[in-house]
């Protein structure tokens, strides 16, 4: 009930998300990094790695910027990486010959939050699964209820013409007004 509930009510967000006021919180952190760190990144193989732990540990004590422990891209002169979630993204860029850093987390708050779980994005393998696996229960749920208005079509004459209604007039919008 509380997925139903949450895929209508996101449902009608999504398709109103221009009326909705939204204000997004945008930080910005730049700053100069020591050699010392920098040596330890530049030691790294190019190709998809890891920001040395000692690296995330200055950031997060100096600058108050924390990146978890997952692989970014690093090409021997700059480090990048994009921390996407539901309803923010955040992404640091560190450049090893100037020995500066750029970091931006933007918040778009509740509701872009909740829209983004709706569609799945960036959310992770665990959710997808989720939804999926609740997208074939609502589906269950249609058919055996499509059932049932077989079984009992016979003891209700208005039966078939709602149903044939709750066909027609989707079919109808969309053929004349989408």
């Amino acid at each position: 009930m509380v997925g139903m509930l949450l895929f209508a009510v996101t449902g009608i967000t999504l398709n109103h998300a221009g009326a909705i006021p939204s204000e997004p919180q945008i930080v910005e952190v730049e700053g100069v990094l020591p050699e010392p760190l920098l040596e330890s990144l530049r030691q790294l193989p190019e190709g998809e790695v890891l920001l040395p732990a000692n690296l995330r540990r200055h950031l997060d004590t100096e600058f108050d910027v924390s990146i978890p422990s997952v692989k970014g891209e690093w090409d021997g002169i700059e480090f990048y990486l994009a921390l996407a979630k539901p309803g923010s993204d955040a992404w640091i860029a560190i450049d090893t010959e100037f020995s500066e850093f750029i970091y931006e987390s933007t918040k778009r708050g509740w509701v872009a939050y909740f829209n983004d779980l709706h569609k799945g994005r960036d959310t992770g393998l665990a959710w997808r699964v989720f939804i999926d696996a609740f997208s074939v229960v609502c589906i269950v749920f249609c058919v055996t209820g499509l059932i049932l208005l077989f079984r009992q079509s016979s003891h209700r004459a208005s039966t078939w013409p709602i149903t044939t209604l709750g066909v027609l007039i989707p079919v109808v919008i969309i053929l004349l007004f989408v």
